[in-house]
């Protein structure tokens, strides 16, 4: 199978500029690039399906570039955005990018066989004058084929402004300088991309250069329900561990609705067509083991995080499930309870009175009803003693855990 086919079985082929072209092209090995821009301090998972994209054309012997937009970040890219972005101080975006340029070589392998590229933008912008940026490329871009791009068109009527109407050329002007420099003569990005991807095209041709530059997208992420892909409650999923905790990526992936996993199998990791066949057999006739959904979140946290990263996923969650707090790490509880209500607690130590203070019962009566019936947990072990006093001898680490009910977890933590 080749790796259009792979691709194509995938689902990952959104849209191509010359089919048959491209698969000529691919016949031996080229050079091709995805642009990422550093509009925040880490990717998140929705920037993952180009990544693996990348990671797939890499493994399949061709050179790939990711370039890091030092420079485009600076303007904000207005596809699939109906507001204009906020601009970061160029310092700001020097450090967002520096980070993206670690997390892009976790991925892509920059040492070995066929090492990746990563590159940045501002590398051969930073030096452009205004006045020949405008004579020696903004010449190429008539304002009625800008003006025709759905990113352009879609924020006429609320307004776009010159800021951002360039950065068409900018990306375009990337594309040129990669295919003069390394060859390049692929683009790949996401299915919002393809006006950007099209004009660097064109902009290639118009300047003269007689070899066919091409493109390719990739399906923008979304769930079964039409939600976008990649939110939670909390915000995005991130790539960063700081950001969202190992156990937090774990849980995401596990809990992908039925209608989602194997679309998300496909996409995500690097198993065959035979061991997705079988898991989607699964789905259909077991779906309550949710067996898909683990191997999912299996293959994708040690994708990101690592095989240590993933036992602590799967040693919290099996904790978690079984009511074993003491079984856990300091360290696991920090990540495990992250974001759950938190009470540092004070002269206050009777469980009874720390239950009414920290907001886990609305009174004292309700809190001694809990109590007595049962309905509290510390650490994991059942609590009816109102005469309890919470000390540091109950703690993990610097927490001790209160449950009430059966799945409202609280973080006492001691001063």
């Amino acid at each position: 199978m080749t790796l259009l086919e792979d691709l194509e079985f995938r689902g990952l082929i959104s849209q191509l500029t010359d089919e048959e072209g491209i698969k000529e092209l691919l016949a031996s090995p080229t050079t091709l690039y995805t642009g990422f821009d550093p509009t925040a301090d880490s990717l998140h998972i929705g920037h993952l399906l180009p990544i693996l994209v990348l990671k797939r054309f890499q493994e399949a012997g061709h050179h790939v570039i990711g370039l890091v937009g030092g420079a485009t970040g600076m303007i904000g890219d207005p596809s699939g955005r109906s507001t204009e972005r906020s601009l970061n101080t160029s310092d700001i975006v020097e450090e967002f990018a520096n980070r993206i340029k670690g997390q892009l070589s976790r991925f892509l392998p920059l040492a070995g066989e066929n090492p990746v590229t990563i590159a940045n933008n501002l590398d051969w912008t930073k030096d452009l004058t205004i006045i020949d940026f405008l004579r020696d490329i903004g010449k190429h871009f008539p304002i009625s084929y800008m003006l025709a791009k759905d990113s352009v068109d879609s924020r006429l009527q609320n307004g776009i402004s010159f800021t951002e109407f360039s950065y068409m050329l900018l990306q375009s002007f990337d594309f040129l300088k990669l295919y003069e420099n390394e060859g390049c003569r692929l683009q790949v990005g996401g299915s919002d991309q393809w006006g950007n991807i099209t004009a660097g095209m064109e902009l290639i041709r118009r300047v003269g250069h007689d070899q066919k530059a091409f493109g390719m997208t990739v399906p923008l992420v979304t769930k079964s329900d039409g939600q976008k892909f990649g939110k939670t409650a909390g915000g995005a999923v991130w790539l960063d561990a700081d950001k969202t905790t190992p156990y937090e990526f774990y849980q995401f992936w596990f809990n992908v609705d039925d209608l989602d996993v194997i679309k998300f199998l496909k996409y995500f990791t690097f198993l065959t067509h035979e061991e997705i066949g079988d898991l989607q057999t699964e789905v259909e006739t077991a779906p309550e083991k949710r067996i898909a959904q683990r191997r999912l979140a299996e293959e994708m946290t040690v994708l990101v995080h690592g095989t240590d990263a993933l036992e602590q996923a799967k040693r919290i969650t099996q904790a978690l499930f079984s009511g074993e707090i003491k079984s856990l790490k300091a360290e696991d509880i920090a990540d495990a309870f992250k974001g759950m209500p938190r009470f540092t607690l004070g002269e206050a130590t009777n469980l009874v009175d720390v239950l009414v203070e920290a907001n886990i019962s609305p009174s004292k009566r309700q809190a001694r009803e809990d109590v007595t019936n049962g309905a509290i947990y510390i650490n994991g072990d059942r609590e009816q003693e109102l005469t309890k006093e919470i000390t540091k001898q109950d703690a993990i680490g610097d927490f001790t855990i209160i449950r009430r009910g059966k799945k409202k977890y609280f973080v006492l933590e001691h001063a």
